[in-house]
């Protein structure tokens, strides 16, 4: 008789509308958690109220929040975050649009398990405006990265890359929203072969098995 697949346990940190997290709930639910290789365990957020925490209600998940005024310093924060991720013992821990950095209490307990995205083609335009910074230089090609955070901004090790073209008619907002639809695809992709298939850092260079 087969062995039963391990199902790797996922937390998701949210900010806001929480579509990356709905994308990856929807495609657990499809695939089911055994082929999909993951299950999300808790959602956290850095505010109350936002359409992410209401994704969690109605999918019956655990949620937490952590807001960074709660706390005297931002390394209370950081450390009370890693707490509360910590609480459910994820595997991974997956920035579904989370717009906080990390510290190095949280670095310490999830480096090289923590996924972000990113809407540009690192390490081109890192950084809060990476759709706005991309248009401003005239890229004619930018996308979307998934990569594992670090101590620095958007320069961990990077596990896949979408490309999106820029149409000369694009704004700001029409860009992004083609990136997002990429990166929803992209996330979901990488989050599953990570789990399914275990990976390992060599330098900058991530290997899924």
């Amino acid at each position: 008789m087969a062995a039963k697949p391990v199902v790797k346990r996922l937390v998701v940190l949210v900010s806001g509308s929480g579509t990356n997290l709905q994308a990856l709930l929807d495609e657990i639910a499809a695939t089911g958690t055994e082929a999909y290789g993951a299950e999300i365990v808790a959602v956290g957020a850095d505010r109350d109220g936002i359409e992410g925490l209401a994704r969690a209600e109605r999918a019956g998940l655990p949620a937490f929040v952590r807001k960074v005024k709660d706390y005297d310093t931002r390394e209370e924060w950081d450390a009370a975050l890693a707490e509360s991720v910590a609480a459910h013992e994820p595997d991974l821990v997956v920035s579904a649009g989370f717009m906080k950095i990390v510290g190095k209490e949280f670095l310490a307990r999830f480096g090289g398990r923590f996924v972000n995205t990113h809407p540009a083609l690192l390490p081109s335009f890192p950084g809060a405006h990476g759709v706005r910074d991309a248009l401003a230089y005239g890229a004619r090609v930018t996308g979307c990265t998934v990569h594992f955070v670090d101590d620095g901004v958007d320069t961990g090790p990077i596990i896949a890359q979408g490309v999106v073209e820029v149409r000369d008619e694009d704004d700001e907002s029409a860009l992004h929203e083609r990136i997002k639809e990429v990166e929803r695809r992209l996330l979901v992709d990488v989050v599953g072969r990570l789990a399914r298939n275990g990976y390992r850092i060599e330098g900058r260079k991530v290997v899924i098995q």
